[in-house]
């Protein structure tokens, strides 16, 4: 029996995703729950799997198309006709939370589906070409695999058989440009030959080159970080404060805490010292551990820290956070840190650790620089950006002396939190930085 696998519903108000890489090719066998391909929404890129066991006949959609949800992406050739089964749910639906995708639902669980998105109007939809409707005719069965073609809403697929889609590829030709001959559109081997050998189109008049330029679509997760970086700075009104910290004795702590046998197989990093910090600072002004809710009129105040960590990936910058950080020990930050990086380098961040954030860490100190004025993540009411850590001059005591240094940056949003409260709270982070002892008197 021959199944169409349609894009799933990503959640949460996105309607569209684009096809990463295909894991299967036609006439591959194909298990239930066996990974066809890789897809990325405006949030992350996710994993589909296969719903049914089969083989496959037909993808339908190439790597780089945005589908939208309910567009057929591959065709798998089962043995028994029968209801489609459905594909299994990585966590309990929303419904059953009582929350949104991507919000604690009442037993404290994040809700989330496979390909989770922003919630609605937060992603410009990227505009896409007009072309014309598909054809009305699927080309007939023949000895070889079928032309691969799919429309999406709005843009469609030449029709290519997948011999001939190989051979554009190793070509570095766009079937789009070729000109079919084939039945019904299809596009031959003849065609991508003839497209190859054909001479260059007139040449534009010259003109003085002042170098080159190369352009990439603006899409997934960069397209979800300037739509939120946008909407952040021109909703919450930003102040920014700034500290400069001899942090010599938290370094030294430091030292002496990785010969200490609890900590030998933990990567204790500074930030580890900054995010306990954080959290310290949290409980004595809890306005930095809050959001502005404009529709309700009302200062939504959190009980436990949720900390987003901001980390530069291959994909763009994402924000994961560390869930209860509050709750967590020295140790347990640290050995959270290294996981949390260590998955977004992988690229493989679930959906559910990028939503529900309350305060956000961004530590531009590891590409050298001091300071910064850092934007706040959305719905947020913090983010304090953590400078380069360096020897530098130092007056103690009444002397001159070289110590090791560095710079706070604290952005707030200002309807919700005064000068006052984010002085303190910046000034309380700073003094355990700089005196890590005085955590034992809070």
């Amino acid at each position: 029996m021959r199944r169409e696998f349609a894009m799933p519903d990503v959640g949460e108000g996105l309607t569209e995703a684009e096809i990463i890489t295909w894991n299967v090719a036609p006439g591959d066998t194909v298990t239930v729950n066996q990974i066809l391909c890789e897809i990325e929404t405006a949030k992350a890129a996710v994993e589909l799997p296969s719903p049914w066991a089969g083989t496959v006949g037909e993808l339908l959609v190439e790597p780089g198309v945005t589908v939208e949800v309910g567009s057929p992406i591959i065709v798998i050739e089962t043995a028994e006709a029968g209801a489609p089964a459905a594909a299994p749910a990585p966590a309990p639906a929303a419904e059953e939370q009582g929350a949104k995708i991507g919000e604690a639902g009442k037993d404290g669980r994040i809700a989330t589906l496979v390909g989770y998105g922003p919630r609605p109007g937060s992603v410009t939809r990227r505009p896409r070409k007009g072309a014309a409707p598909p054809p009305a005719e699927t080309p007939a069965p023949a000895a070889e695999p079928e032309p691969v073609s799919a429309t999406n809403g709005h843009t469609t697929v030449p029709l290519a058989k997948p011999p001939v889609r190989k051979l554009a590829k190793d070509l570095g030709i766009d079937l789009r440009t070729v000109t079919p001959s084939g039945a019904d559109g299809v596009i031959t081997r003849g065609d991508v030959e003839a497209h190859v050998a054909a001479p260059a189109a007139p040449a534009r008049p010259a003109v003085p080159s002042t170098g080159g330029e190369r352009r990439e679509p603006i899409r997934g997760v960069r397209k979800a970080t300037a739509a939120a970086v946008t909407g952040s700075a021109f909703t919450a009104p930003h102040v920014t404060e700034f500290l400069t910290i001899d942090i010599t004795a938290t370094m030294e702590l430091r030292d002496r805490l990785r010969a200490d046998r609890a900590y030998r197989d933990v990567k204790l990093t500074p930030l580890a010292f900054v995010a306990k910090a954080v959290c310290l600072a949290a409980t004595r002004t809890p306005d930095l551990n809050a959001r502005w809710d404009e529709a309700a009129a009302e200062i939504v105040y959190y009980d436990r820290v949720q900390l987003g960590i901001a980390a530069a990936t291959p994909r763009g910058l994402i924000v994961p956070k560390i869930r209860d950080a509050d709750t967590l020990s020295l140790r347990e930050l640290a050995v959270a840190l290294t996981t949390l990086t260590d998955v977004a380098r992988s690229g493989k961040t679930p959906p559910a650790d990028l939503a529900g954030g309350t305060f956000t860490i961004t530590n531009v100190g590891v590409f050298g620089v001091d300071t910064g004025t850092p934007i706040l993540n959305p719905g947020e009411a913090g983010i304090l950006a953590v400078g380069a850590i360096k020897p530098m001059p130092w007056v103690v005591d009444g002397e001159l002396a070289v110590r090791t240094v560095c710079q706070l940056a604290l952005s707030f949003d200002h309807r919700l939190v005064d000068g006052e409260q984010g002085s303190r709270f910046l000034a309380d982070v700073g003094a355990l930085l700089s005196d890590p002892g005085l955590a034992l008197t809070w």
